[in-house]
């Protein structure tokens, strides 16, 4: 039998195995079934725009990036540490004061909740600050709602700030999330900066491939079953393997290894708009608290590199699996939202991202076994937490354990 490992699916958990088994010493095969790496994290050009599919965001906080990754090469963009909060025809601004010392009472004085609430939320944030992850991981659970109320925080700051905001994170308006990934996630976006690379966010993973040796990722080359000796591929042959690592998304995960439990998935919708110009000037993201689209955000004024012409590149998602036809009504919202005529936006594409992230309901495990059986290991972000930290942590996780069960066998 090969010594090779053999990892199937190129996204950042794949990528992250890969890299973490060649440098230690282990011969790798990386088979993804599309044409590029990435996974969910890809960047495509249409008509001169740089467009993520789905509307995605870089953390520095993420500890396992800056272990993985050379940050300082993305040329990360940053997005302003805060937010617009779009309700009732009005716009009321909530950002970090210690980022944005110009807006240092724009929380005090947003009309998202009473002083009450506002000292509440401060005090959640210094906890959150200074508590090491380790500490929150095993805190008490509940919902993120419940977690919310627990702190204090009424039900008006809930619908008119947590709730709009981390739709778009979590992708589920109930806040039905666990509240120990709630405070690992909150910690992370007071605590780190959020930004773009400038070339797209398909940068991380081509940096990733990279650093695997020449001939060990093949593109375009789906796997149809694995087997005692590796993996059968669709279009014919094998590829053999002492070890076969399976990091793809849950459902082909559970079709290549049967009887791996697999999470809900959450849905998502990015619409992608060109614009002569930018409708707010500034890299602030908008949420809409009545909930008719979920963020946007005009990405040329946080990264003008995403457009090649000068015009304004806007981003704007919804919750499910929506399509082109969905596609007038969320012009129509965003002219309210940007208070401007989008009617000659151009439409430049949509991506429904189906399985965009793992639901994280109570009692949610932040860390997933990645042995499925002897020589068999799976990773992904629906191993650990649904993040790019936990894509990247789970990667790490298979390899090591890749690594021991190898070490014990020689």
């Amino acid at each position: 039998m090969s010594d090779t490992v053999v990892v199937v699916g190129a996204g950042l958990a794949g990528l992250s195995c890969a890299v973490r088994l060649h440098s230690a010493g282990v011969p790798v095969r990386v088979v993804e079934a599309a044409g590029e790496v990435g996974g969910r994290v890809r960047t495509e050009i249409v008509d001169g725009f740089r467009l993520d599919r789905g509307f995605q965001v870089f953390n520095t906080a993420y500890p396992e990036a800056g272990r993985v990754l050379d940050v300082r090469a993305l040329d990360l963009r940053a997005i302003a540490s805060g937010l617009i909060v779009f309700d009732g025809g009005r716009r009321e601004r909530f950002m970090l004061p210690w980022r944005h010392p110009e807006h240092a009472l724009s929380g005090v004085l947003a009309d998202v909740g009473s002083l009450r609430d506002k000292v509440s939320l401060a005090a959640l944030t210094a906890r959150d600050i200074a508590f090491p992850a380790e500490l929150l991981r095993g805190g008490t659970e509940r919902t993120t709602q419940e977690e919310l109320r627990h702190w204090g925080i009424s039900p008006r700051m809930i619908d008119k700030l947590f709730r709009p905001f981390l739709s778009g994170v979590l992708l589920e308006r109930d806040l039905q999330t666990s509240s120990r990934f709630f405070h690992l996630l909150w910690r992370s976006f007071v605590r780190g900066t959020v930004g773009l690379p400038a070339l797209g966010m398909g940068e991380i993973p081509r940096q990733l491939a990279a650093r695997l040796p020449v001939g060990a990722l093949s593109l375009g080359t789906p796997v149809a079953e694995v087997t005692a000796e590796g993996v059968r591929l669709a279009a014919g042959g094998t590829v053999p393997g002492r070890a076969v690592v399976v990091a793809t998304d849950p459902g082909t995960a559970a079709a290549l290894y049967p009887g791996l439990g697999i999470p809900e998935m959450r849905a998502v919708t990015t619409f992608y708009h060109a614009a002569p110009r930018s409708p707010l000037g500034e890299p602030t993201q908008i949420v809409d608290a009545e909930g008719l689209v979920t963020d946007t955000l005009v990405l040329t004024d946080v990264a003008p590199t995403y457009s090649s012409d000068g015009r304004a590149l806007i981003s704007t998602s919804l919750l499910g699996a929506l399509s082109d036809a969905d596609e007038p009504s969320v012009r129509s919202r965003l002219a309210q939202i940007y208070a401007t005529d989008t009617s000659s936006w151009q439409h430049l594409a949509t991506y429904p991202i189906e399985a965009a992230l793992p639901a994280m309901t109570p009692p949610f495990l932040l860390r997933r076994p990645v042995r499925f059986a002897p020589g068999r290991y799976v990773c992904g972000d629906h191993r650990d937490t649904g993040s790019q930290q936990g894509a990247l942590v789970s990667g790490r996780r298979a390899a090591d354990a890749v690594l021991a069960d190898l070490t014990g066998l020689d």
